[in-house]
């Protein structure tokens, strides 16, 4: 049995959780996520509190109890506070800017810009031309769009230039020692 699945969401007076079927939708003052779950456990709300429930003995709904007692922890938060990343651009000439809402003009070294589109549920905010901070109620999301403009140019290890994320492990990017002239 899971630890964390046995542990009940408790949910504050601002948010609003309401199950369907095995649909959970969640609204608070930071937005709306909504997301559905395999129908191996039984999903319950009872005054004010969520608790999740495996419906068989089996390794996957055993499994799925803990990982969605957390994704509905997750959910809440998210509609309460909402979640940030926050990216940087290191190297010359690398910059980024907004146009308009929806889209995402980023300028990487390559010989075109890069235009990323903005999901739907995601803010972001640029300063500086060179510090990004994405926001948005899903905890997926917004690190799914932090991963993916990450992806367009890595940080390199010689120079160090490209997108990382603030706070990113030195491990994750190691610099190298260049060649040298004998």
């Amino acid at each position: 049995m899971s630890r964390i699945g046995k542990v009940p969401v408790t949910i504050p007076a601002k948010v609003k959780l309401e199950i369907k079927g095995n649909t959970v939708n969640v609204e608070g003052p930071k937005g709306k996520v909504s997301r559905t779950f395999d129908p191996v456990v039984a999903l319950e709300l009872k005054d004010g509190t969520f608790t999740v429930k495996p419906k068989d003995d089996s390794r996957f709904a055993r499994a799925m109890f803990g990982t969605v007692r957390a994704t509905v922890g997750n959910m809440v938060k998210g509609a309460l506070d909402g979640y940030a990343k926050e990216l940087e651009i290191q190297g010359v000439g690398f910059k980024a800017a907004l146009k308009g809402t929806k889209q995402l003009d980023l300028a990487l070294g390559y010989s075109h810009p890069i235009i990323y589109d903005i999901p739907e549920g995601i803010k972001i905010t640029v300063t500086d031309q060179t510090k990004l901070k994405i926001e948005g109620a899903d905890k997926q999301v917004v690190g799914e769009v932090t991963a993916n403009i990450r992806s367009f140019y890595p940080p390199e290890p010689y120079k160090g230039k490209g997108v990382r994320i603030v706070g990113e492990h030195a491990e994750r990017v190691r610099r190298k020692e260049g060649k040298t002239v004998a």
